[in-house]
């Protein structure tokens, strides 16, 4: 895993284990079993126009239903961008959604949350930040996590 730039522009390319638990959970989540809130994001590419997919965790909070990007700005962080809309898959099921990008001011329960939930999972990718963190620790580094809400359609 290697760290790209720090915040507005973060990213941090899959490791070769993450490449695979990600190849994993898209498995299980093509045959319809949901791992702690687990989906399949499937999201049409910016410049092709192609279905996009890759292995996301939903998190319910407030609510409200979003979708965080651990490792900063990938791909389907930017194709989310230009689209606006997706899907979440589980088994032959597909939602389509509405996302709404979250300004940095609005993520640190968000973050906090999805640290909660799944820390043992993403951690690694917190650089030591845990749920346990201030709101100024979690809004310094809003900025390298992009945040979703997701809104069914």
């Amino acid at each position: 895993m290697s760290i790209t730039t720090p915040h507005a522009t973060r990213y941090l390319h899959p490791g070769r284990w993450t490449a695979l638990a990600n190849r994993a959970m898209a498995a299980l989540s093509r045959a319809g079993l949901s791992i702690r809130g687990s989906r399949l994001l499937a999201v049409r590419g910016r410049s092709s126009g192609e279905w996009r997919t890759t292995p996301v965790n939903l998190l319910a909070h407030d609510g409200a239903r979003y979708l965080v990007a651990p490792r900063g700005h990938t791909q389907w962080v930017r194709n989310l961008r230009a689209a606006g809309t997706g899907e979440l898959r589980l088994g032959r099921r597909a939602e389509a959604f509405r996302a709404t990008e979250l300004p940095d001011a609005e993520k640190p329960e968000v973050l906090r949350a999805y640290l909660r939930r799944w820390q043992f999972e993403v951690g690694a990718f917190f650089d030591g930040v845990d749920a346990d963190a201030t709101d100024r620790t979690l809004l310094r580094i809003a900025p390298g996590y992009p945040v979703f809400r997701v809104t069914a359609i």
